[in-house]
């Protein structure tokens, strides 16, 4: 089994993989970003959430400094990738940056090391292509916040080997994951697939003026069951990345079911992409979410 893990990206979702990879599953954590300040920030909010665990009494101090000190930052992507037999991407949903970054990680590793892509939408099989070893590209989807929800979306590419298929599933095991399979190359895979659709109709239905975010997201906290409103998750996605996965279902698809909403674009082209710009359907520059 691997003793180190790269993480290529620090933002949303890479700082919590890097976490997760440190400290459930006790690997030695290269965490790579293209910008000084970016590797920053990821690691403040590792600090952060590994604070919360402290004081949640889940994890105590010398474990929480231990975690910190497996994580090494680096904006060197060969010194980020070498020694490791797992390589997990976690870029901005951009088909062009991470076709560049696999082709780039390809030329540096050896056949057998698997590069996984944290991707939700972008075809696996697509991003194996860019490499010379395709049996050993995956998906390995995570969910926001890595550190807390238990599921990772293990995705087959066209080439993908059983053995690299096995190997994630373990590693996922070892950093205290469920894992579910893919067996088709299929956008969106199992979650966003059905998810979506769903954020489009909530976008929706506040665009026409049918209910406030607030009433949306609370109807369907106590109709659904849903741990958390539509918008409310919306803004935890970041309104970017959702408009994104619609348009690469749209390219695959071509049906209707997952245009965006034109509120959406507008949103989008407006900055208010949710928590991480400081506001979205809810305003975020506070302690927590406020009416927007």
């Amino acid at each position: 089994m691997n003793s180190k893990v790269t993480v290529l990206g620090a933002g949303l979702m890479g700082h919590g993989i890097a976490q997760v990879a440190a400290q459930v599953g006790g690997y030695e954590v290269s965490l790579l970003d293209v910008k000084q300040e970016f590797l920053d920030r990821g690691l403040t909010m590792i600090k952060g959430s590994l604070a919360k665990f402290v004081a949640k009494g889940t994890l105590t101090q010398s474990e929480a400094y231990a975690a910190l000190a497996r994580i090494h930052p680096t904006l060197n992507l060969k010194e980020a990738v070498r020694g490791s037999d797992l390589v997990i991407e976690a870029a901005s949903e951009d088909p062009k940056l991470k076709l560049d970054l696999f082709k780039n990680v390809s030329d540096l590793v050896e056949g057998d090391v698997v590069l996984a892509s944290n991707t939700s939408s972008i075809s696996i099989t697509l991003l194996g292509g860019a490499t010379e070893h395709p049996e050993s590209v995956c998906g390995m989807h995570f969910f926001n916040p890595p550190q807390l929800m238990p599921l990772v979306e293990i995705v087959k590419g066209r080439k993908t080997s059983e053995e690299t298929v096995q190997f994630v599933k373990e590693t996922s095991k070892k950093m205290g994951k469920e894992t579910v399979l893919c067996k088709k190359d299929s956008p969106g895979f199992i979650v966003n697939r059905i998810l979506v659709p769903a954020l489009n109709e909530a976008i929706f239905l506040v665009q026409e003026e049918v209910a406030d975010p607030e009433d949306i997201d609370k109807a369907l906290k106590l109709g659904l069951n849903w741990p958390m409103g539509p918008l409310r998750l919306l803004d935890y996605v970041g309104l970017d990345t959702t408009l994104n996965i619609t348009q690469v279902f749209i390219n695959e698809f071509q049906d209707s079911k997952y245009r965006p909403p034109p509120l959406l674009r507008e949103m989008v082209r407006a900055g208010l992409l949710g928590r991480k710009s400081g506001k979205g359907f809810y305003d975020w520059s506070g302690e927590g979410p406020r009416k927007g």
